[in-house]
C-alpha cells in the first residue's frame, strides 16, 4: 500500500508527520511493503484557508491512505470521496506511525474530527 505523510522536512523514515496536511510543505510517500520512501512537494501549499485541494496537493500520485496530524474538513471530505482512506497520525515518525498501520492501530478519521481553524483554541487535536 502506498502511503502519504504530510512533513516539514524530508528525512526519510524518521520524518516527523507534520501537524496539519494543508500547510505541510512536502509529503513523504510510502510504499508499506518495500519500505520505498519518495518526496513529493505539496502543490497546493499557498491556498486560501478553508479552500485547500487536496488532490491538487497530491499532484495525481496514487495513493491509498494519508497519515495526517489534522486536517480540515474540506480536504478529508475531498480525500474520502476520492475512496483514500485516512488515518489520525499516533506516532510521531512515518517509521512510527507505518508500524502502527500494520498493526492496525491508527483510527480512520472521521468529519467531527477535523480541524475548526487556525491560531490558539482552534479545536485541532495537534
Amino acid at each position: 500500500m502506498k502511503v502519504c505523510f504530510p512533513v516539514e522536512h524530508n528525512v526519510g523514515l524518521e520524518s516527523p508527520v507534520y501537524g496539519h496536511f494543508g500547510s505541510a510543505p512536502l509529503f513523504v510517500l510510502v510504499d508499506s511493503e518495500t519500505q520505498e520512501v519518495r518526496q513529493l512537494a505539496n502543490r497546493d501549499l499557498h491556498h486560501r484557508h478553508g479552500a485547500c485541494s487536496p488532490l491538487k496537493a497530491l499532484g495525481g500520485e496514487q495513493v491509498q491512505a494519508i497519515v495526517v496530524g489534522g486536517i480540515g474538513a474540506g480536504a478529508l471530505s475531498g480525500l474520502l470521496q476520492a475512496g483514500l482512506k485516512v488515518f489520525q497520525a499516533q506516532g510521531v515518525t512515518v517509521a512510527d506511525n507505518l508500524a502502527l498501520i500494520k498493526q492496525s492501530g491508527l483510527s480512520e478519521l472521521t468529519p467531527g474530527q477535523v480541524c475548526g481553524g487556525h491560531g490558539h483554541g482552534h479545536g485541532c487535536n495537534h
